[in-house]
């Protein structure tokens, strides 16, 4: 769907982008990651057009290509209804009359707000004007959707919602590019994520194969005089929340190790577990955990 190669962005001295390079498939939700200033806005707007001028190439496929950029900051009129919001944007992209009015409709409906498209914008909830924000984007039907930062600010019903919003889009074939905070709509939305830092790529690829190139699989163990004392003989261990995380590649043989320990010594077990492995820590462990603004 759309290849990135080598693109470098400048600020006068300042170094936004530096030879970022990456290959997006088509059809999937693909996880752009890093701390504040790392390039994800910067690298979003250059793939959309909005940003012009810098160095590299950004290459499509053959197919026609309808970009849909949905910015992290709202780009909606308040004093204006939903239905005008989506009139005016629709415009924008070459819509007109019926097709125009019919689309209108659809969006309503698609991001749940079909009984309040005459309302003015100011009346909205957080949640609201989120998702009218993501309709005002896909107007025009796009095959390539580019969401910066969609869930800021919204409760959890209308986060819901703009997964299940996501999910549909994919169905229908369309390829989103999709940068969050959150860590955990990452892993909840994506198959591919990208970890930027300082402007560069630092790790890219399938969500499961970064966790198993980065991460030890682990067993968290609770209890009293729980632990036999040559288990460090099968993994690294450390304390963690009154409990011991015993970090290994083979987590299975820990926890038999455990329980036949506990089983030998009558000892009190109050939990045993597999810890499943987190993108969080892989991002940390790659970037640094060090507040940036």
């Amino acid at each position: 769907m759309l290849m990135v190669n080598n693109v470098e962005k400048y600020y006068g001295k300042k170094t936004a982008l530096s030879n970022v390079t990456l290959d997006i498939p088509k059809g999937i939700c693909y996880g752009l990651v890093g701390p504040n200033g790392a390039g994800k806005s910067t690298l979003m707007k250059i793939i959309a057009s909005v940003i012009q001028d810098y160095k590299g190439t950004i290459q499509f496929t053959n197919e026609k290509i309808r970009v849909g950029y949905v910015p992290q900051d709202i780009a909606l009129e308040e004093t204006l209804s939903a239905r005008d919001n989506l009139y005016f944007f629709g415009e924008l992209y070459g819509l007109k009359g019926k097709t125009l009015k019919k689309r209108t409709n659809e969006v309503l409906t698609e991001i749940g707000l079909k009984e309040r498209g005459k309302d003015k914008v100011q009346s909205f909830s957080g949640g609201m004007k989120r998702r009218l924000n993501i309709g005002c984007g896909i107007m025009h039907k796009p095959n390539l959707i580019i969401m910066d930062e969609p869930t800021v600010g919204v409760d959890p019903q209308s986060r819901r919602y703009i997964f299940q919003m996501i999910e549909r889009m994919k169905e229908a074939g369309s390829t989103i590019i999709y940068a969050s905070h959150y860590m955990e709509e990452i892993e909840n939305v994506c198959e591919v994520a990208g970890f930027m830092d300082h402007g560069r790529i630092v790790e890219n690829d399938h969500i499961d194969t970064i966790l198993k190139k980065h991460v030890t699989p682990s067993v968290y163990v609770k209890g009293n005089n729980c632990l036999p004392e040559d288990i460090s003989k099968y993994g690294s261990v450390q304390s963690k929340e009154d409990g011991y995380l015993v970090s290994s590649d083979n987590p299975i043989l820990v926890m038999e190790k455990v329980l036949a320990f506990i089983k030998k010594n009558n000892t009190e077990l109050e939990r045993l577990e597999l810890v499943k492995p987190r993108l969080e820590d892989v991002f940390f462990s790659l970037t640094g955990s060090k507040l940036r603004d």
